[in-house]
């Protein structure tokens, strides 16, 4: 019996430390994936009307989004597919698509710096930024 509590004891162990490894993974993914979020939401206030045209807050976002999403890259680990997230499964078996996904959303933001001189251009590039978006949430993303 002393055995059968220490195997329990053990194991229980070992899944708090597995847990927590997961968990600084899955805190620094969700903070990277908010950042992308809230620096998507300023640009869509202003596209909306909802905030007035700011091209230095516009840019500061574009470069966020630009930078966030190169550092996604590397919070995909497997290590973080369990736990509390929102990402499905698959996001996992197809993560070369998803790597890829970063890469454009990346690649998007930083030509989109570019281009970003009025209320006019932003509107434009933010369709571009907020497909990728949506693309990624539709298919790897779990419903709300």
């Amino acid at each position: 019996m002393i055995r059968y509590i220490a195997v329990v004891a053990a194991f229980a162990l070992g899944a708090t430390a597995v847990y927590a490894q997961n968990a600084g993974g899955i805190t620094a993914r969700k903070d990277a994936l908010k950042a992308l979020g809230g620096a998507t939401g300023t640009m869509a206030k202003m596209a909306k009307g909802e905030a007035p045209f700011d091209n230095a807050a516009a840019q500061g976002a574009l470069k966020t989004i630009e930078t966030k999403a190169l550092e996604l890259k590397g919070l995909f680990g497997d290590d973080t597919k369990v736990g509390e997230t929102k990402v499905l499964a698959v996001a996992f078996e197809k993560k070369a698509d998803v790597m890829a996904r970063f890469d454009k959303l990346s690649g998007d933001a930083k030509a989109a710096q570019a281009a970003v001189k009025d209320l006019d251009s932003l509107k434009g590039e933010l369709g571009k930024i907020g497909a990728n978006c949506g693309g990624c949430h539709k298919e790897y993303r779990a419903p709300q």
